[in-house]
């Protein structure tokens, strides 16, 4: 009878572990993705950095005051026209 309990409980002992490994496992996996996502992000920040410091130490300031222009108050050149693709991916 003591040999069956010891059993039992080592048995639950190991079943317990099994299930914590998997759901350690779980959050390892989702944190890796998580990783990669900040990773490739942080490239696209370092290289829209990149981009402002070659627009900044120009002496022409003009290509960023129309960048400015065009993508954060919407304006436009006379005669031209602008086309809003609105369907989704």
């Amino acid at each position: 009878m003591r040999k069956i309990i010891v059993r039992l409980v080592c048995l639950g002992f190991c079943v317990y572990m099994v299930v914590m490994i998997a759901g350690l496992w779980s959050d390892y996996t989702k944190k890796c993705q998580e990783r990669q996502s900040l990773l490739m992000e942080r490239e696209q920040l370092t290289n829209d950095i990149d981009e402002l410091h070659s627009i900044l130490s120009d002496d022409s300031h003009t290509e960023l005051i129309e960048r400015v222009a065009r993508e954060r108050l919407g304006y436009i050149y006379p005669g031209e026209k602008v086309y809003v693709d609105t369907v989704d991916s």
